[in-house]
């Protein structure tokens, strides 16, 4: 027979007491499992493993579902690092907020259409979410993440045009399905603000598929952390022969560059691009 423990491995470490009872668990042993540690008591009427996610337990306290970056993640979508204190909660369409401790300090609500059950919030409803609160580029890398992975639908992608304010139109309409990683989608979201326009994912015969061309320029991204191995170094560097043999110029950035040294980035690329075109 299942614990109420067990039953939680299977909810995020957790659920309504009106859950775990539907599911075979009486009043006695929920109150047995409380009494020995193996269960916390939320908040009237939830419960959950002592180790569960702490934000998670902040959001079920709140009365909802943890969204925003924090879902994104948990989701395996790619997301930029954001301040750890914050806790983002959807209550639904018209959930109600329980005050508890340090509530107005750590929480922030959300409501939307559905109805948000105890737990991560859905991979839609998060990015929805996520617009209000990201900075663009941010929002624009998760949403590509979440398409490229296939994580949300057609009618996901319908719903969240629907939902999300005209002025993220461009954005929406400049996302891509192929896009291989978040910095691949920030790099493209910046230069698209100053003005270029990057072939994403291009095939170049002898040279394989590169990130993105503009002009007769090559940039590559990377994110892997290591890139500095023989093997990988020794490819990139025959990859780059092969592309100047095609008369193309190759600049490659990696994480620190792209998030903390865009500055660099900006300077290498331009008088590159303006090389190509001498």
């Amino acid at each position: 027979m299942l614990t109420p423990a067990d039953l939680l491995t299977n909810t995020d470490g957790i659920a309504r007491t009106a859950w775990l009872t539907s599911h075979g668990c009486s009043r006695r042993a929920l109150t047995d499992a409380m009494g020995t540690g193996e269960l916390l008591r939320i908040r009237r009427g939830v419960l959950a493993l002592p180790d569960a996610d702490p934000k998670l337990v902040i959001a079920a306290r709140h009365g909802g579902a943890l969204s925003c970056a924090d879902a994104l993640r948990h989701h395996g979508i790619w997301t930029l690092p954001r301040p750890d204190h914050e806790v983002h909660v959807w209550l639904g369409g018209s959930g109600r907020r329980h005050p508890h401790p340090r509530c107005e300090e750590l929480c922030t609500t959300h409501f939307s259409p559905g109805t948000a059950v105890l737990g991560y919030a859905p991979v839609v409803d998060a990015l929805i979410h996520a617009h209000r609160c990201l900075e663009p580029e941010a929002f624009f890398a998760a949403y590509e993440s979440a398409w490229n992975q296939r994580k949300i639908s057609a009618s996901d992608r319908r719903r969240i045009r629907r939902e999300l304010p005209a002025s993220a139109t461009w954005m929406l309409d400049l996302a891509r399905p192929d896009a291989q990683s978040g910095l691949e989608s920030v790099l493209r979201f910046r230069l698209h603000l100053l003005g270029l326009t990057l072939e994403s994912q291009v095939a170049l015969p002898g040279v394989g598929i590169v990130d993105f061309v503009v002009g007769r320029v090559i940039l590559e991204v990377d994110g892997r952390e290591n890139h500095a191995g023989f093997d990988r170094r020794h490819n990139d560097l025959m990859r780059d022969a092969a592309a100047s043999a095609l008369g193309y110029e190759t600049l490659r950035f990696d994480y620190s560059m792209i998030i903390y040294e865009w500055d660099r980035v900006v300077a290498a690329i331009l008088p590159a691009l303006a090389r190509s075109v001498a």
